[in-house]
Order: structure tokens, then C-alpha cells, then sequence
């Protein structure tokens, strides 16, 4: 019996499994003090009515025997991806159903879809950059470039000529920056890919929180996308799925042996979602669904907002929050950022990211998120300009 070593070259712990640990430790030693946490990208508002009714409905139904469903197609039930496919439609992406593959999280398929692709490929990442596209490589021990995300650039690096990469992480919005790719920067991506005989991994996880109509929501907005990339989803952020897991993954029939390569991956390692939670992820897609998600997100846009608003009085450079849950901060008085954690923590008991977490050039910045109580992101931002504007 041999291990798999390159678990031996990940770091100690995972970030927010650290930030936890941080976080317990004040909590158990300060019983009286009030946390308030804006870290992690959890949502704290609850499921809207028309996911509960779908929810409830679809119980019953696994109740009664003429309605009850034991497996279900490991792909995903057609209705949630017919739902998908028309929700495509309005960017005027079309796609095939088979192309959609409905899984229990973004997160998940990010890792899983590296089964596809052989460890000698180079994997190319920006940096700062969400730990799962950086672990889940260093695991299967592939090489990881990294290209610099930072202020040059408005934290949305270009593609570099004279880099030849296998395997693309792109995050727009990104986590954790919050900076959004234009139409013509995405092409810029697709154009390399397509020289170098590169795949893309495209994680469009937060593309709900966009409101502009001139900034893409899909990698498939852009000509040649279907020719280069795989797009990764979730229900998470759109609907506040973080507890009741459903997200999905396109793989484009344009890929070659990519789609087929995928469905016998899934259809051999995966049972599917289920058929309850389907039924609520395809409610999300419903006039009432729409209406309702819309004012949670809504919600969550007015809480970037204060928090942004705090920042601009208090003088501190930011990124994101406009079309992103997540606002990314240039820590003062040039603090690192696991000093900017501790500041925080101790004086005003308020939790962030510290972005040295994401990467080399993560250092010296922190990320909050717009996923808190309207109340908790108030008090906070206020404990925050007192503490700032001493």
C-alpha cells in the first residue's frame, strides 16, 4: 500500500478551517463578546417560498407510491435541466441538455472534473485565487503556473503570450476579488485557449449578483467559448442553496470526448442529486422563484453597499462589491493581512478573509462579504469606521 504524497505538499490546514480555529479560541476566552462574522461566503437569508413549496410538494410526493422515485438519472431530471437550458437561453446561449450535468455543488465538480485530464498538464491560476482550483491540482500533482491578479490590473490579468498552459482557472465575479471581466477581456481568454489547445475552467458561481447588461454572465456569451471552456455553477449564491447542495456543470458537445468522458465519469462515481432538492433548484427558475431570489439578492446587494459606503468614508481602497458579494480591501497602515485579521478580532470582534489565504499577492488585503444580516453588516461596519477613524 503506497499514499499519495502530494498530500503531503498542501498546506497544514484548510484557510477557513484556520479562521475557525482563530475564531473559537477569542470566543471561548471572551464568552461576552459579540462576533460578528463576515468571512466565510455563507448566506444567512432563508430559502425563498417558492423553493419551500417545491421542497414540501416533492416530499409528499416521495410518500405516496405511484409518485415515489428511487434512482434518478445521475446527470440530473430533465426538468431541472430544461429549466437551465432556457435560463441559458436569455444570454442567448444555447445549449443541449445533455450538456448539463446537475450536481450537489460547484465546489464539488471543480475537484471532480480533474478526473478527465492527465497530471502532466499545466495548470495555469491567477493569484490571489480560490484554494480548491490550487489543492485539488496540488493533489493530483500537477504544475500550477500562476498569473499575477493586482492593483496594475484591476485584479483581472490578461493572458501572457509567452506562457503555455494545459488548464485555465477563470472566477467572474471573482472570489475573492469581486472584479468582474468585460465581453472583450473574457475574449482575450477564449482566443489563448483556442491557440494553445487549452481547456478552460470557467466558474460562474456568483453570476447572479451582475447587473450590468454589458458584462457577461456565461463564458458562452463569448464567441469561441463553446470550444474551449467548462462552466461550473451554483444554487448556493443565486438561491441560498450552502446547506441544501444542488449546482451544475456544462460540458459542451464542441469539446470532443469531454462530454461523454464526463456523463461516464459521473454515471460511475455519482448516484446524482435528489429528486427533492431537484425540484427546488427548479423552482429557482419559476416567475415566482425569479421574483422572490431576486429580492434575496437584492437583500445582499444593499449589504456590499454599506459596506462599501463605510469603506469610502474611511478612506480605504477597495475592489468588488458592485457586482460581487465580496469586497476586497487594502488592508491600512500597511498591516499584513493575518495582522488585519487579528485587529479586527480583537477590537471590534468582526471576521473576515485574510487574503494572504489566496495567494502570494493575496497579502496585504482582505476580503468581506455581503452575506450577513443587513443587522450584523450595520453594527459591523459601524464598530469598523469607529475603531478606523480613532
Amino acid at each position: 500500500m503506497k499514499l499519495n504524497e502530494n498530500y503531503s505538499n498542501l498546506k497544514e490546514s484548510y484557510l477557513f478551517s484556520t479562521i475557525a480555529k482563530k475564531v473559537n479560541e477569542f470566543s471561548h476566552n471572551n464568552p461576552d463578546k459579540k462576533i460578528i462574522r463576515l468571512g466565510i461566503g455563507d448566506v444567512t437569508l432563508p430559502l425563498c417560498k417558492a423553493v419551500i413549496d417545491a421542497l414540501q410538494k416533492a416530499v409528499a410526493e416521495m410518500g405516496v407510491q405511484t409518485t415515489f422515485r428511487g434512482y434518478g438519472p445521475e446527470q440530473g431530471y430533465d426538468f431541472l435541466k430544461n429549466a437551465i437550458k432556457d435560463y441559458y437561453k436569455e444570454r442567448d446561449v444555447e445549449l443541449d441538455p445533455n450538456e448539463i450535468f446537475i450536481s450537489d455543488g460547484a465546489k464539488s465538480d471543480l475537484g471532480n472534473i480533474l478526473d478527465l485530464f492527465d497530471t502532466d498538464n499545466t495548470v495555469l491560476v491567477p493569484d490571489p485565487v480560490y484554494p480548491v482550483y490550487v489543492d485539488t491540482n496540488i493533489m493530483d500533482g500537477r504544475n500550477i503556473i500562476y498569473i499575477n491578479a493586482n492593483e496594475a490590473n484591476d485584479f483581472l490579468p490578461e493572458p501572457d503570450e509567452n506562457i503555455k498552459a494545459d488548464i485555465i482557472y477563470i472566477c467572474s465575479p471573482n472570489n475573492p476579488t469581486g472584479a468582474v471581466y468585460t465581453k472583450e477581456g473574457l475574449k482575450k481568454w477564449v482566443d489563448y485557449a483556442l491557440k494553445n489547445n487549452a481547456v478552460i475552467i470557467y466558474d460562474a458561481a456568483y453570476e447572479s449578483f451582475i447587473t450590468d447588461a454589458n458584462l457577461p454572465h456565461s463564458i458562452y456569451e463569448i464567441e469561441g467559448g463553446k470550444d474551449c471552456a467548462i462552466e461550473f455553477c451554483s444554487f448556493s449564491k443565486i438561491a441560498g442553496f450552502t446547506g441544501t447542495r444542488c449546482g451544475y456543470t456544462v460540458v459542451p458537445f464542441n469539446l470532443g470526448k469531454l462530454n461523454k468522458m464526463w456523463l461516464r465519469r459521473q454515471t460511475t462515481k455519482f448516484n446524482g442529486v435528489p429528486y427533492i432538492v431537484q425540484r427546488g433548484a427548479a423552482a429557482v427558475f419559476t416567475k415566482e422563484g425569479r421574483k422572490e431570489i431576486e429580492e434575496n439578492l437584492e437583500y445582499y446587494r444593499e449589504n456590499a453597499k454599506i459596506i462599501s459606503d463605510t469603506l469610502d468614508e474611511c478612506g480605504i481602497k477597495y475592489y468588488g462589491g458592485k457586482f460581487s458579494p465580496y469586497i476586497w480591501l487594502k488592508c491600512p497602515n500597511n498591516m499584513t493581512s493575518w495582522e488585519f485579521f487579528d485587529y479586527l478580532l480583537t477590537n471590534i470582534q468582526v471576521v473576515g478573509t485574510p487574503g494572504e489565504g489566496f495567494g502570494r499577492n493575496g497579502e496585504g488585503y482582505f476580503r468581506l462579504t455581503s452575506f450577513g444580516s443587513k443587522e450584523n453588516t450595520i453594527e459591523a461596519m459601524k464598530r469598523f469606521k469607529n475603531l478606523l477613524n480613532k
